[in-house]
This record gives C-alpha cells, sequence and structure tokens, in this order.
C-alpha cells in the first residue's frame, strides 16, 4: 500500500519535470566543462532531444531509469536493479513504460534516417561512483565521431599502363 495519500502522491508526481533535471544538469556541466558545447531541446528533431552537439551530429537523450525503463524486459517489463514499477496501477505504469520506450526507439531510429548519431545517457549512469567515468565516455565517443566524420578521403591514384611507363620525365635527360 502507498504511503502517501493520493492528493499527495499527485502532487508529487506533478512536482517531476522533463526539462532541466538533476541528470540533465549534471551532464550538461560535464561537458560543458570538456569544451563542449550544445543547444537544448532543440524543436526541429523528433523527440526534441535534451542535448544537439550539431559539430558532432549528434543528439544526446539523458533519460530517467523509471521513465523510460532501463533495463527493463519489453515483454515482462519487471522490477529491475535500478527502478521499480508502483505495485498500485501496475497496469498504467506498465503501458506508459513500454509506450515511452516504443516511442523513444522510433525517434533515435528517424534521427538515424536523417544522419544523427544518438547517444543515451542513464540516470543511474550519473552515480557519484560513475558519474566522471560516464562524462568520459561521452566525450570520448563526440571524439570517435568526429574523427571519423573528419577523415582525409583516399583517392587511389590511376594506374599507369606499360607505355606511359617508359616516356621520359622532365627532369630526365642528358646532363652533363
Amino acid at each position: 500500500m502507498d504511503k502517501l495519500s493520493k492528493e499527495q502522491r499527485h502532487k508529487n508526481m506533478a512536482a517531476i519535470h522533463s526539462k532541466d533535471t538533476k541528470p540533465e544538469m549534471i551532464v550538461r556541466r560535464g561537458l560543458w566543462k570538456r569544451g563542449l558545447r550544445y543547444r537544448l531541446n532543440h524543436k526541429r528533431l523528433p523527440g526534441h532531444p535534451d542535448l544537439v552537439l550539431k559539430k558532432y551530429r549528434t543528439c544526446i537523450f539523458v533519460n530517467g531509469c523509471f521513465w523510460h525503463g532501463h533495463l527493463m524486459d519489453m515483454e515482462v517489463l519487471g522490477n529491475s536493479e535500478c527502478c521499480k514499477i508502483p505495485k498500485t496501477n501496475r497496469d498504467f505504469w506498465v503501458a506508459k513504460i513500454r509506450r515511452n520506450k516504443e516511442r523513444d526507439k522510433e525517434e533515435q531510429r528517424k534521427l538515424a534516417e536523417m544522419g544523427w548519431h544518438c547517444i543515451t545517457v542513464w540516470e543511474c549512469e550519473l552515480k557519484p561512483s560513475k558519474r566522471e567515468e560516464t562524462l568520459e565516455s561521452i566525450a570520448f565517443t563526440l571524439n570517435h565521431i568526429w574523427l571519423q566524420d573528419h577523415q582525409p578521403r583516399i583517392t587511389a591514384y590511376p594506374q599507369l599502363n606499360e607505355e606511359d611507363q617508359q616516356m621520359p620525365m622532365a627532369a630526365e635527360g642528358d646532363v652533363v
């Protein structure tokens, strides 16, 4: 049974916002400190990603483990190690989390079709013990993406026929 009254639970759940959350602020500060610049909640991209790094053609989604069903089996949607489904009104929560997971997957597919890379950062990866490792991993991934996108294009030289190889060079000649 829920320890809070229905009104108290409603007030708590209504206070949860989708922008400027604590996990999102941790990622934003960590990226800014590493010299990575971004835009917030780009309206023209599917899913309105939390952070958009145009230079890297990358979108970062900072997801809460509960709301997006982290480590939950899609078929069963049971409790996982980082989030638990409420016992009251369980069918509602299972359906809601399933819809969120499906919507997230569809939005990331659309972004990939548009040529964007997607990174998902989970709330549990930003706990103090894992935070620096996660932020370094994001920075490493972004640098890897940039290097892949900006490799020099190597073009093969055309093959010369035997006749072309025997022609005298401009520097050759009878030099005395």
